[in-house]
C-alpha cells in the first residue's frame, strides 16, 4: 500500500488539496447559512428551505469532503514517512497543523450538531454568534497552509 502512495505521491497530494478546498469551502459557507437562518420564523417556508440546504451542505458536501481530506492526508503522512522517515510527525509545523486540524474537525462536529438543533428547532445561538463564528474555520486554514508551507524555513 505505501509503494503504491509513494509512486502515486503527487496525485495523493492533488486529490488531498481538492478534498481541502471543498471541505473548507462547507465548513465557511454552513455558519453563514445559519446566520441568515436565525433570522427565519420558526415554521416558516424560509426555515424550512434553510434545513434542506443546510442538511445537504453537510451530508453532500461537508462530510464526504472531511472524510476525502482524512484519507488522502494519511495517504500523504504515510507516503512521506515511507520515504523520509517518521521523525517529520514531532516537528514543529507538523504538531501545529495537526492541533490546528483537531481543532478544524471538532468545530466540524460542532456545527453537525448544531445544525441539528435548527433541523428541531431547538437553536439557541445568535445572528451575531454565527457571525463570530464564521471565521473559525479560516483561522485554523491560516495555520494548517503557513505551517506546511513554512515547513523548512529552519533547514
Amino acid at each position: 500500500m505505501t509503494d503504491f502512495l509513494v509512486a502515486h505521491f503527487n496525485l495523493v497530494r492533488g486529490l488531498h488539496i481538492l478534498a481541502v478546498i471543498a471541505f473548507m469551502a462547507g465548513m465557511l459557507y454552513l455558519p453563514r447559512l445559519f446566520v441568515y437562518h436565525t433570522q427565519a420564523q420558526p415554521g416558516s417556508q424560509m426555515d424550512e428551505t434553510f434545513k434542506v440546504m443546510e442538511r445537504r451542505l453537510l451530508k453532500g458536501i461537508i462530510n464526504p469532503a472531511s472524510i476525502a481530506t482524512a484519507v488522502f492526508g494519511l495517504g500523504l503522512i504515510l507516503a512521506d514517512g515511507q520515504i523520509r522517515g517518521w521523525d517529520f510527525l514531532l516537528q514543529p509545523w507538523m504538531v501545529a497543523k495537526l492541533a490546528a486540524l483537531v481543532g478544524l474537525y471538532g468545530f466540524h462536529g460542532f456545527l453537525s450538531a448544531s445544525r441539528k438543533r435548527f433541523e428541531t428547532g431547538e437553536n439557541v445561538r445568535s445572528e451575531k454568534f454565527w457571525r463570530m463564528v464564521n471565521e473559525i474555520p479560516f483561522v485554523l486554514a491560516i495555520i494548517i497552509v503557513i505551517s506546511v508551507t513554512t515547513k523548512y524555513l529552519n533547514h
